[in-house]
């Protein structure tokens, strides 16, 4: 390869790679603006429906996808499941309930009104979160012990707090909580907890060293655990999961 191309090379995966999948066009060109104006996103692929997002997720190797679970063909589950297995290293930003009816059409509004400021500006918060271009997290690691779940809800709460946020406390130790003992129910492993802050949300985050991947699913409103990825989605304003070798990462942001 010649210089030239070994820069332009370099150049290109300086970029950010984002596959959108969503069916509301307006939707995508608030989105792809967005990035555009921000800069560092590169937009490879864009979808309207559920076979050509799992094709492109497969063919074009994002590093992330964002992805609506409101796509007619498939449920949002199974919508989920199958970019996972054809972009195993991707990170999937969802920016949709699975389903409305379950007590999250605060969430899925979000999704079809990315041309409020607010969305866009979170949006592009996420993606920056996966070029790194963020205030570094502060973490914990705690063992697969229930019992250390207060723990977990105690250090978020004292972020919180020193960075002058008290009103998110009350949520964010619901969203800690559910994702701290989903990482001991079912995944069975020791986990961190961290906490992030950028322009427009905190991330609160929970990487464990277990087997799956999470997926929203009604039944889940009825574990022993709490009511599962449901609540999350309906309390944040977006949640995500990143593969990791030998286990992986469950996030959920909180509009600041």
């Amino acid at each position: 390869m010649s210089a030239s191309g070994e820069g332009a090379e370099k150049a290109r995966r300086a970029f950010v790679r984002v596959l959108l999948v969503d069916d509301v066009p307006t939707s995508r060109e608030a989105v792809r603006a967005a990035l555009s104006q921000a800069g560092g996103f590169d937009v490879v692929g864009e979808s309207a429906c559920d076979d050509t997002a799992v094709a492109l997720a497969r063919d074009l190797a994002p590093d992330v996808v964002v992805l609506d679970l409101g796509l007619p063909e498939l449920g949002g589950r199974e919508l989920l499941l199958r970019v996972q297995e054809h972009a195993p290293t991707a990170g999937v930003v969802i920016v949709s309930s699975p389903d409305s009816d379950h007590g999250a059409s605060d969430f899925s509004d979000t999704a079809h009104d990315l041309s409020r400021d607010a969305e866009v500006e979170h949006l592009v918060d996420v993606l920056r979160r996966a070029a790194g271009a963020t205030e570094g997290p502060s973490s914990l690691a705690l063992p697969c012990d229930l019992a250390e779940v207060g723990r977990a809800r105690s250090f978020v709460r004292d972020r919180l707090l020193e960075w002058e946020l008290p009103h998110l406390v009350d949520i964010a130790h619901l969203v800690v909580s559910e994702l701290a003992a989903n990482a001991v129910n079912h995944a069975h492993s020791a986990y961190e907890v961290s906490v992030s802050r950028a322009a427009a949300s905190v991330r609160i985050a929970v990487r464990d060293h277990g087997p799956g991947m999470p997926a929203p699913a009604v039944q889940e409103i009825g574990s022993e655990d709490g009511r599962g990825l449901l609540l999350v989605s309906a309390m944040a304003q977006a949640w995500g999961v990143e593969p990791r070798t030998g286990g992986k990462i469950v996030w959920a942001d909180l509009r600041r």
